[in-house]
């Protein structure tokens, strides 16, 4: 490379010069007037005495100042590279034209310049006595070499063996694991059942394997344990209040598969859901509900906090397909049902259970999202699903078809806050004993303070009414199934602190004013305090 690099150097100074030569002539012979044919003659075959010498400077060319314009070039040319001659009489005549005699000289200058830089760079080359002494190093180390050789070829081959045989080159492993602090803190009597107010202590354990086999697909598999029951079945005896984050029946972190669906896209905008087990809607749908919404291991605490409860009447195996008709635009549909694989009368992938979805999603804004939802389930209650409500609410919906339609809606003015909501209302039609119609109305507004005291830290405020019979048919009236008695208010208020970029801990208290929809029983206040770790 140092010889490479000496031969540009004179290959640019034998170029400097010979441009700036040809230069000088090219002006000399614009700036200068013509001459007579015996003046040329005589330039042409100039006195010894003009014979050009070398200058190792330019200032010992006196014609030569420093505000001629071609002086930085001249300079360089005689200083650095030391391949420009003069006159003898220590002129350059930088104006006049150049004869052959002059560029002869000159161009002898620099190629004398470039025999020494290659002399320079030669001697700088490796020796025969240099390979002798690197030959004699190789053999002296020969043993060493040889050791060092069949280390690198058995790391070599156990790569080789780890990459045949690793686990899966498309698999990635994701968990969240909540650990959580809770227990009803205030209220005696619920439906004439003494309330028990334990403190307890829990946990829910997802650890997510997601495949992709194209880069734009998703095979996920999710194993799930968690040892926390639905207060509903030991404490309040209302299923208002229940955690998000705990599953009904006494489970004892056995573990299991819980979701297992692949997405694939269907064309440009379209994405495909095949549920295969424990499908929700929140997989295929924006559930509008931003910083609330964090399916129990962020967000609000509460099943009925976290989302619009008629949302939980559509759970199970099925498919969910998603079309973005534009940035502002998407209608999402659904179908899951909740007894798929059971081969019994009145069960399967179609007889059985279900829950028909269809919902348009609009954003006039980047501020603003607004969700049209419609639902149709048969045989599917908010009890078994978690959706919150009075006990005559889901004992109604166990065996009726309904209709439910939502109305959703998220408003973020300014970074720091979010105001959002939703209404649902479902007409339950009663297909055994006494058949009869029931209107179930549920609302709620959120209120989120993102990065609130900390970038990362969200607190959350949801006040709204947990799904309740406003009305019912004489036939079901008659048959003693009635309305509820009064109205019950959820109220609930958390603050997410976020400790690292992996963990997170929840302090939250959920308020229920006659519970069960019924003024007859206490006030009840459950308060928790969940942790939930994120890799």
């Amino acid at each position: 490379m140092r010889k490479v690099w000496k031969s540009l150097l004179a290959g640019s100074a034998v170029g400097g010069a010979m441009l700036f030569l040809g230069a000088a002539a090219v002006a000399g012979e614009i700036s200068e007037p013509l001459v007579a044919a015996e003046q040329e003659q005589e330039i042409e075959n100039p006195p010894q005495q003009q014979v050009m010498s070398q200058v190792t400077s330019v200032s010992q060319l006196s014609d030569v100042q420093p505000t001629d314009w071609a002086f930085q070039a001249l300079q360089s040319l005689v200083e650095r590279y030391g391949c420009i001659a003069g006159y003898p009489n220590g002129t350059f005549r930088g104006n006049r034209a150049l004869t052959r005699y002059e560029f002869a000289a000159g161009l002898n200058a620099c190629l004398n310049r470039v025999n020494e830089l290659i002399a320079t760079s030669t001697a700088e080359l490796v020796t025969k006595e240099d390979l002798a002494t690197l030959q004699r190093l190789q053999e002296n180390f020969s043993a060493e070499l040889a050791t060092l050789r069949g280390r690198v070829d058995a790391l070599e081959a156990k790569t080789a063996e780890l990459e045949a045989n690793q686990f899966s080159t498309t698999t990635k492993l994701n968990g969240e694991v909540v650990i959580a602090l809770a227990g009803v803190v205030a209220g005696n009597t619920v439906n004439d059942t003494k309330v028990n107010r334990n403190i307890v202590l829990g946990n829910r354990v997802r650890l997510n394997f997601d495949t992709s086999f194209t880069g734009q697909d998703l095979l996920r598999t999710r194993l799930q344990s968690t040892n926390l029951d639905f207060f509903s079945n030991t404490a309040t005896f209302t299923p208002e209040g229940d955690l998000r984050f705990a599953i009904p029946g006494d489970n004892r972190n056995s573990v299991g598969i819980d979701a297992l669906l692949y997405q694939f896209p269907l064309g440009k905008n379209t994405t495909v859901t095949l549920e295969a087990n424990a499908g929700a809607i929140d997989d295929f749908t924006n559930t509008v509900n931003p910083y609330i919404d964090g399916d129990g291991g962020s967000g609000a605490l509460s099943q009925f906090g976290t989302r619009n409860p008629i949302y939980y009447l559509v759970n199970g195996t099925g498919i969910g397909i998603k079309h973005e008709f534009n940035d502002r635009l998407e209608i999402s549909l659904g179908y899951l049902s909740n007894s798929a694989a059971s081969p019994e009368a009145g069960s399967g992938l179609f007889n059985g259970a279900y829950g028909a979805m269809a919902q348009l999603t609009v954003k006039p804004s980047d501020q603003i999202t607004l969700g049209l939802t419609y639902i149709n389930a048969y045989n599917n209650n908010f009890f078994a699903n978690g959706s919150g409500g009075s006990n005559n609410a889901n004992n109604l919906l166990q065996s009726a078809s309904s209709n439910s339609y939502g109305v959703e809606v998220s408003f973020q003015p300014s970074s720091k806050f979010v105001i959002g909501g939703w209404a649902g209302y479902t007409n339950a039609r009663v297909l055994s004993g006494s058949n009869g119609d029931a209107d179930i109305w549920n609302y709620a507004l959120t209120l989120a303070f993102p990065d609130l005291g900390k970038k990362g830290n969200v607190a959350g405020i949801v006040v709204g009414m947990e799904p309740k019979v406003t009305g019912v048919s004489s036939s079901l009236s008659s048959a003693g199934i009635n309305k509820d008695p009064n109205t019950s208010y959820h109220i609930e208020a958390f603050y997410q602190y976020k400790v690292s970029d992996n963990i997170t801990i929840t302090p939250g208290v959920i308020w229920l004013t006659a519970p069960d929809h019924n003024e007859q029983n206490d006030s009840v206040v459950i308060g928790a305090l969940r942790t939930t770790f994120s890799f």
